[in-house]
């Protein structure tokens, strides 16, 4: 199995996060673009200002690591408007894969046309550019029922929206990694969580984000079924090692 075109190596610290002032976050995020081009991850996936450097370096290594950004990260409280010229502006910089933050907290509320709204119109903005669209669902800070329900909701709309030839480019994402939760329970992807989302997002493609840290653990993910791995530590896992990263 060539466990390196499913991860997605990440980095989404910020310079105050990582203690960092800009020249030395500058020197961290392209160390990480460096080592997915050598190690040829299927995509490298980093914060939207960083994109434009990730593409630099891509295209003058003559790569095929992809570049993805995150949207609205990590609350995805903003309004669609804002989600959207936060994606024009990924887009316009050289960005593959736009992974959007969910508003899941408006889901919990009840907002459920709002919610509808938003995945309608960053997944046509997204696919009208040729672009893969996932939506972080934060499984963490929903329940079992929610997470079945948030799933199908995302994989009504695409199906009721968009052609099938489209179903492979809009995935369901367990986790941003960064929420906080109570007594050091999971915050990112479990077999628990991501057979749910599974059986109730197909046909569209799941990534697992968050908390897979061996490669026994990923190949285990692979096997339930995701397309695609979501860490911070994808060479220890892709050589066998444990990751010893937060996400």
């Amino acid at each position: 199995m060539n466990i390196r075109q499913y991860l997605d190596s990440t980095y989404l610290k910020t310079p105050s996060q990582a203690g960092l002032d800009e020249k030395e976050d500058v020197a961290v995020v392209a160390k990480f673009i460096q080592e997915a081009i050598d190690e040829n991850f299927k995509l490298i996936m980093i914060r939207p200002n960083r994109v434009a450097l990730a593409k630099k370096m891509i295209v003058d290594a003559g790569s095929t690591v992809e570049v993805g950004t995150v949207i609205d990260f990590p609350e995805g409280l903003s309004d669609i408007e804002d989600k959207l010229v936060e994606a024009v502006q990924a887009i316009e910089n050289g960005a593959d894969d736009l992974d959007f933050v969910c508003n899941y907290k408006a889901f919990i509320d009840g907002q459920v046309d709002l919610v509808k709204e938003e995945i309608l119109q960053g997944t046509k903005l997204g696919l009208e550019h040729g672009k893969v669209v996932k939506w972080i669902i934060e499984v963490a800070a929903l329940n079992d029922k929610q997470i079945v329900q948030l799933s199908a909701l995302i994989k009504n709309i695409v199906l009721s929206h968009f052609k099938e030839s489209c179903y492979n480019s809009v995935f369901v994402k367990s986790s941003t990694g960064f929420y906080t939760t109570k007594d050091d329970l999971p915050n990112g992807a479990t077999i628990h969580s991501i057979t749910m989302m599974l059986e109730n997002a197909f046909p569209l493609p799941v990534k697992a984000a968050g908390g897979v840290r061996t490669y026994e653990e990923a190949v285990a993910m692979i096997k339930l079924g995701v397309k695609r791995i979501g860490t911070s530590g994808a060479k220890a896992i892709a050589n066998g090692e444990e990751s010893k990263s937060g996400y």
